[in-house]
Formats: C-alpha cells, structure tokens, sequence
C-alpha cells in the first residue's frame, strides 16, 4: 500500500486523472493525501469534488483557502465573488451534499505512525504540534457547528497578525484560518505577513518563510503542504512544499 501526497487542484479534474494514471493509483490499495485547494480557478471543480468524495477513507483532505472561499461564497459571502470561478458547483444538483462535505474535512492532518503532519499552508512558530492540532481543532468545531455562516462571513482580514492564547472570538478563529491557509511569510516573532507571495528572496529582507524560522516549535515534524505556487516543488527544513502550479502550466 502506498500513500500519495498531491498539491492544489484547484479544478483540474483531468490534469488530475493523469497524474493518478501516470503514478499507477490503485484504489483499492492506495491512499491519497490532498493538501486544500481541491477548488476554484481551474475548470471543473465539481468534478474534483464529485471524484475525491468517491473515493471515501482512501483520500484525506485539508482545507485550503480556495475550498473555505466556496464555503464562504455558497453562505451568503460575496467578497472575492468576481474572481471565482466555481458557478459549476454553486449550480450542480448535488451542491448541499458537496458542500456539506467540504465543510466537515479537518484543517489538519497529522499520522504519527508516518511521521508526517499536513496543512494547507503553515504553522506559525510559536505551535508545537499539539498546539497546533488543538487551533485545527477549534476551528473545525466552529466550522461544523450551527453557527458556521457567522465564521464563513467574518472570516476574510488580515489581522490580527501574532497569536496570543487571549485571543478570542472571531479573532483567534481568523488567525488560525490565516495561518492554516494562507501564510507564507513571518518574521521570527511569528507576526504573519499576507500580502507578500513570491518566492523566497523576493520579500523584505525581516521576512522568511514560515519554515525557516529559527527554533520553529514545529522544526522535528516532516510536514506536507501546498498554496505556495511560487515556491515550487521543495523539500528543505523537513518540509515539503508541492503546489507546483499546475493551473499555471506548472509540472
């Protein structure tokens, strides 16, 4: 049996099919692993959604920022509408079913026996691992609960920009929405910067990736994650980045 971590989707159904053909998947004995972003840009995100729930308890999936925006979106949010593409599942017959199913994956992944966790986009150093699979956690509880609507509205900004256990409300849940599925650079006192998106040696020079914080709390846990398109393919700081831009014709 083998397990497969595969980067952002993103709507590609048939760059997907390939791949799974290319990498011999067997699906009765094979596990996949997806790393968020199984929606959106690309043009057939209902039929990623449709084939990835198929596959039951052979594929596992965290939420990228691109699925919580098709949550947020379908909710009643329209901020970010105008540059969706994701009308084919807004408007499919089996849409609350979709939905709903999206809605409850976690946030996080973490298999002890493998030694690998996965996360859509990071961790800010100041988690440990059960720190952060205890924010994932917390946030999924508000995710699948019966007031998600209110979290899936309020949920877009950029602050606040450093985790504090005190952080409550609305505010604790945002940052640990942006750290889970947005960031790519801090600076080493773990105060997240969301406007910068290039690769690494583009940003201000107080910035680093995520990653390569010292004494990341995180530092001895390998890590799978995707959302980083400039980044590319990389396997540094035991962890291994694999959103590789295939929307944007990357490998």
């Amino acid at each position: 049996m083998a397990t497969y971590a595969i980067g952002d989707i993103q709507g590609c159904y048939e760059d997907l099919r390939r791949l799974l053909e290319r990498i011999g998947f067997d699906a009765d004995r094979d596990r996949l692993w997806f790393v968020g972003d199984l929606v959106n840009r690309g043009p057939e995100s209902v039929r990623v959604l449709r084939f990835v729930r198929s596959l039951g308890e052979r594929a596992l999936v965290v939420l990228g920022n691109h699925d919580l925006h098709l949550l947020a979106l379908a909710a009643g949010n329209p901020k970010h509408a105008a540059k969706s593409n994701l009308h084919d599942v807004l408007e499919a017959p089996d849409r609350d079913e979709l939905l709903d199913w999206l809605r409850h994956r976690p946030l996080m992944h973490y298999h002890k026996r493998k030694g690998f966790a996965m996360v859509h986009a990071g961790l800010p150093p100041q988690w440990d691992i059960t720190e952060a699979l205890a924010r994932a956690r917390e946030l999924e509880a508000a995710l699948q609960g019966p007031d998600y609507r209110a979290l899936l509205h309020d949920m877009y900004g950029n602050e606040p920009r450093r985790w504090s256990p005190d952080l409550q409300g609305m505010d604790r849940l945002r940052f640990i929405i942006n750290c889970l599925t947005r960031m790519r650079y801090c600076d080493a006192e773990g105060n997240l910067s969301l406007s910068e998106k290039g690769p690494p040696g583009s940003q201000p020079p107080h910035l680093m990736p995520w990653y390569a914080v010292p004494r990341r709390a995180t530092s001895g846990v390998r890590i799978v994650f995707g959302h980083w398109s400039t980044l590319g393919y990389r396997a540094e700081h035991n962890v291994w980045a694999l959103d590789t831009g295939c929307l944007w014709a990357g490998v």
